[in-house]
Formats: C-alpha cells, sequence, structure tokens
C-alpha cells in the first residue's frame, strides 16, 4: 500500500512539471529562419522515345552441315575427333566401296570397247564400207558408255567424304568398321567463325523489323552485350505461338559458342517521357525526391523514376512538364528553404 501512494506521488509531480507554464515550446515561439541556398535548376523536358520489348534467343552457326553418306559400305578411316578444327575440303570419312570400283571398272572397258568401235566405223565410212546409220549408232553407243563412266565414278567420289567448309566437328557418330548407309547423319560440323542470334518476335513487332537494321543482343554466360545486324526476318508468323522467327548476324568473338541463350532487345511502341538531369534525382531509402524551384523557395517531390540515358533520368510520376528542378547544392535542402536560383542549366 506504501509503495502504491509513493508511485502515485511521483507521477502527479511529472504531470504538474509538464503542465506547468513557462516549460517546454510556447504556442508563439517561432523556430529560426532558414538560410537561402543559391542553386542551379533546369526545366523538365518532354522526349518521344521508342519503349524497348527484350525476347530470348539461342547462338546457332550460319554455316552448319549434318554430313551423311550417299553410298553403302563399310568406314575405313575417320581421321576426326569431336572438337576437330578442319579445313575445306579435308578428309573427314572414307568409306570402303569395292562394288562401286568394280562397276567403274566395267563402265570404262565398254567406254573403250565403244571408242574403238566407232573410231573404226568412222575410217570404214570414208572408204563407204559402211553407212552412216551405223556411224551414228556407234556414236550413240560411245556416249550412254561415257555416261555410265562419268556416273560411276561420281558414286565412287561419294566414298570419300570432305569438309564442305571450315569448321568444327560438333558431333561425331561413326567410327572405323562401322556400316555406313545412305541418309544415316555420320559427323556435324559448324563454322564457329560466323554465328548468329535466333529469336522468335511477337507478330505485333516484327513489322517494326527490317533486314540490316541494328539490334542490341545480350548473351549473359559470355558476358557480353553487343550490337547485331539483323540478316533474315520470316514472312509468315506460327499460328499456334503467333511469333515469327528472326535471324541476326554478330561480329566473331571468342566467348561465343552455338546453343548459348540471348536476349534481344526490340523496338516497341513509341511513348512520350519526361526527363531530367540525373543530379536532380535524390535517393533516400527506397524512395526517389526532386527538389522542385517555385516562388523562390524549394519544394519536395517524391518521384518514381524510370529509365535512364544520356545523363537524363525518366520521370514515370511525381513532376509535369515545364517544371523547373533544381539540379545543383540539392543534398541538403529542406522542403520550403528560400533559393536563389543561379543561370539555368542546359539538358546538352
Amino acid at each position: 500500500m506504501v509503495i502504491t501512494m509513493k508511485i502515485r506521488t511521483r507521477l502527479m509531480f511529472v504531470l504538474m512539471m509538464i503542465l506547468a507554464p513557462g516549460v517546454g515550446v510556447q504556442a508563439g515561439d517561432t523556430l529560426p529562419a532558414l538560410p537561402v541556398a543559391a542553386v542551379q535548376t533546369s526545366t523538365v523536358i518532354e522526349q518521344t522515345v521508342p519503349t524497348l520489348v527484350e525476347v530470348v534467343g539461342t547462338l546457332q552457326a550460319v554455316e552448319r552441315a549434318a554430313i551423311a553418306a550417299k553410298v553403302t559400305g563399310v568406314v575405313t578411316d575417320v581421321p576426326v575427333v569431336l572438337g576437330s578444327y578442319v579445313n575445306k575440303g579435308d578428309l573427314l570419312v572414307e568409306i570402303s566401296a569395292r562394288e562401286i570400283a568394280a562397276r567403274l571398272n566395267q563402265a570404262q572397258a565398254r567406254f573403250n570397247q565403244a571408242g574403238r568401235n566407232l573410231s573404226r566405223e568412222r575410217k570404214l565410212l570414208k572408204k563407204h564400207a559402211t553407212t552412216a546409220e551405223t556411224v551414228k549408232s556407234m556414236q550413240d553407243e560411245y556416249a550412254v558408255a561415257k555416261a555410265a563412266v562419268q556416273g560411276a565414278r561420281t558414286m565412287l567420289g561419294y566414298a570419300t567424304i570432305t569438309a564442305p567448309f571450315s569448321g568444327v566437328i560438333t558431333a561425331k557418330n561413326v567410327y572405323a568398321g562401322d556400316l555406313a548407309t545412305p541418309g544415316t547423319v555420320l559427323l556435324r560440323m559448324e563454322n564457329d567463325q560466323k554465328l548468329q542470334a535466333v529469336c522468335a518476335v511477337p507478330e505485333s513487332l516484327v513489322l517494326q523489323i527490317r533486314p540490316g537494321q541494328m539490334l542490341t543482343v545480350t548473351i549473359p554466360t559470355a558476358g557480353l552485350t553487343i550490337n547485331g545486324r539483323v540478316a533474315e526476318v520470316a514472312p509468315s508468323a506460327d499460328p499456334v505461338s503467333r511469333t515469327a522467327p528472326v535471324t541476326i548476324d554478330l561480329s566473331y568473338n571468342k566467348k561465343l559458342r552455338t546453343g548459348q541463350f540471348a536476349r534481344v532487345k526490340l523496338p516497341g511502341q513509341i511513348k512520350i517521357s519526361l526527363y531530367v538531369p540525373d543530379s536532380a534525382v535524390l535517393p533516400q531509402g527506397q524512395m526517389e525526391r526532386v527538389f522542385v524551384a517555385k516562388d523562390n523557395k524549394a519544394q519536395l517531390r517524391l518521384v518514381r523514376t524510370g529509365m535512364g540515358q544520356d545523363g537524363l533520368t525518366e520521370i514515370v510520376a511525381g513532376l509535369h512538364p515545364g517544371e523547373t528542378v533544381i539540379v545543383e547544392n540539392n543534398e541538403h535542402l529542406v522542403d520550403g528553404q528560400p533559393i536563389k536560383t543561379q543561370i539555368e542549366k542546359s539538358h546538352d
């Protein structure tokens, strides 16, 4: 009981001290005047800028080939390994084709015989010992035999497979001793010096893209952002995905590999945005603020910013066109502080 009375007495004493006249700030007291700050200003401007739309794509080689057999035979030699770099014309696969070689020998023999027969008949025709019709028939036999030799020689040439261009072996499905059959893919190769990005563009944007146009391509795994030239634009869109494939040629870089993930920025719709110099925007925690010069005073505004470009920051909300913002000596300003404006800063 005694303790409770002591607590009550102390609370009453504190309350009396708070309510006593002359203690604390009086209603008539005024805060000290803020000093005049010399600042530099700039005008909020409107700019017409295109919006950017980002689509994903994949890197692939401009030159790529699936090396397949055209004849049946046993593989006798594969002098390349996975990852080998080959030059145009280098041997890739050797196939044993004895049957085709035998047919070539037969065709060559018939061709030689047809040539001798034709030569004999022409001599006899000069002596009027044969007819022109017989010579004509021998000429036809000679032409048929010659075509047979050319066909057999071409087929035999298919037994030796060479590189159609310079590049890297990216897949190997054949080894010495395997049986090669027509249409079977033996090797795959790509020219890693010429790469392009392939992306699916929404049909609403594909009409804005033209061959030769420069687009920005980002390859995250390589840490690169480069400009590429549009090589091809599909004339029709996929009715299921509502997209059209677009290919973009890229300049050579040793960090680029086929199959890498890419991001491509495409021009979107045109919009009008407000911009102020970067120095006008002051971050404060998760908010961003700008001081507006109005009636010779600094007026605080909270703003929402967008993208930045060329020293300017886009203002999405919080300002109006033509307003004057403070761009220098604004770090320590207080809302309502008097200001003295110097020469306005240009956006150039």
